[in-house]
């Protein structure tokens, strides 16, 4: 044994550890907390997926209230209205060429409105491009969507009004049996055709069958339907001793054909462990925390548009969005560069296993930190890790609780809570939002205009004139 190199091998690893910073109360009490687990167990066996409108949706809102009021919290209800959508028994049926008819394993997309049965024959689209559709008639026939394709702007407005199509099938883009639940409309008007998700393996053998001349023929019947709903927002308010408030968001809601364990269950239950954690630990801090479950995210950011419309002219200085945030190995500026040093700044309060990847700069959109973005908020959240084996089955039946992990939603809720009460006290951080100017630039900086203009959130309306 060569004693000199172990001894500085030694020294060097203690030198490491000395240099790593203490850990926090927060990080240590969260780490090991079970309760937001505990919760997210409760209501997906009790209650199923969290369809925004839903009974199941209001009966698994309503157990939170009362859990939280058992912290000796006062959840408050912010009701809004939205075009809402209701699920029903959806028929697609292969009828030919098979000898028999054959009902295919599908889900209808959002804001899909009821229609008579009918029948038509299908045709490959491939990537729904122009291009595709210049090579084919598409005329009164059911559309073969390629599997892995981004959906292009206004292909189905295009494809029922332009092309006079009867319906498209997209083929998810996970193996399995795996069906892939998705809006169809993020302004909530109804579709003009029926849309729908088909599970991979029968929509490739459909694929086959068109690619060797085969006739392939359909009949559809949807009876799902759209209807305006009434719904809410759930936020827990903690004190501070100033106006500027601090925000951390997660979607309460889900899609209805699994269990919503992951999407966004994760971010339920580390919503709750983190208000428990400032239940029990009242402190004298600078700015006041609102926590904020948010409904109807999955169908359209619905929720997050009604709260920040509603906390327009209120002093927010953060908002954190927490949508299926795994085991955190960075914390994101979501395309602020302004925003990096103050990050850099939390993550050297951090040990570095608990922020590996340390600090990004990553424009992200679809999710409820866009409505506060696009209102020159600063936003927030982290680069994090999930399993793909867990992650593959978002938005699916096998979405449920089986597939949470404990340990995940402590070590992600401790990091959280650290960051959480970082932003509630830093001295460098303001309420001043961005003007309409630095939010285009920051939008054309990171190309975000396509999609958000998909959304029918790009171009921001005009600022009133006082």
């Amino acid at each position: 044994m060569n004693l000199p190199r172990l001894l500085a091998a030694v020294l060097a690893a203690t030198a490491t550890l000395a240099a790593q910073p203490a850990p926090l109360p927060v990080v240590t009490q969260l780490l090991t907390d079970r309760s937001g687990y505990e919760l997210l167990g409760r209501l997906c066996d009790d209650f199923g997926g969290r369809l925004t409108g839903s009974p199941a949706s209001r009966a698994a809102m309503d157990a939170l209230v009362n859990e939280l009021r058992a912290l000796g919290l006062k959840p408050e209800r912010q009701h809004f209205t939205m075009p809402g959508w209701v699920r029903g028994d959806d028929e697609v049926t292969l009828l030919a060429p098979l000898p028999t008819p054959r009902r295919l394993r599908v889900a209808a997309l959002s804001y899909t409105q009821p229609h008579a049965p009918f029948e038509a024959d299908v045709v490959d689209i491939g990537q729904g491009r122009d291009e595709d559709f210049a090579k084919i008639e598409v005329r009164g026939k059911i559309g073969l969507l390629a599997a892995n394709t981004t959906v292009p702007r206004g292909l189905y407005e295009k494809a029922a009004v332009e092309r006079g199509m009867r319906g498209v099938l997209f083929i998810n883009r996970e193996a399995g049996g795996q069906l892939l639940a998705r809006t169809g409309a993020f302004s909530g008007e109804p579709l003009k055709i029926p849309v729908y998700s088909l599970a991979q393996e029968e929509g490739k053998w459909i694929g086959r069958l068109l690619a060797r001349g085969q006739n392939v023929r359909l009949r559809m019947h949807t009876r799902s339907h759209c209807a305006q709903i009434e719904t809410e927002n759930l936020i827990v308010r903690f004190p501070g001793r100033t106006a500027e408030k601090i925000v951390i968001g997660a979607h309460f809601d889900s899609w209805d054909l699994g269990q919503g364990a992951m999407d966004n269950g994760i971010g339920l239950a580390q919503l709750f462990a983190l208000a428990k954690y400032l239940a029990a630990n009242p402190a004298d801090r600078l700015r006041p925390i609102e926590l904020i479950w948010y409904n109807g995210e999955e169908q359209g950011l619905w929720g997050s548009r009604h709260a920040a419309a509603v906390a327009r002219k209120e002093p927010i200085a953060a908002m954190v969005n927490l949508d299926m945030v795994g085991y955190p190995l960075s914390v994101n500026a979501c395309g602020d560069e302004r925003l990096v040093p103050l990050l850099t700044r939390f993550a050297a309060t951090m040990p570095v296993e608990r922020l590996r990847e340390g600090v990004k700069n990553v424009a992200w959109l679809a999710s409820d930190h866009t409505p506060y973005q696009l209102d020159g908020v600063n936003v927030f959240t982290f680069g994090a890790y999930i399993d793909r084996e867990v992650n593959r089955y978002y938005h699916d039946v096998a979405d449920t609780f089986d597939k949470s992990d404990p340990k995940l939603i402590a070590e992600s809720s401790a990091t959280i809570g650290a960051f959480t009460l970082f932003l509630a006290d830093a001295s460098d951080l303001t309420a001043t939002r961005r003007t309409p100017a630095e939010i285009a630039a920051v939008v054309k900086t990171h190309g975000l205009a396509p999609r958000l203009t998909a959304m029918g959130l790009w171009p921001l309306p005009p600022v009133p004139t006082p």
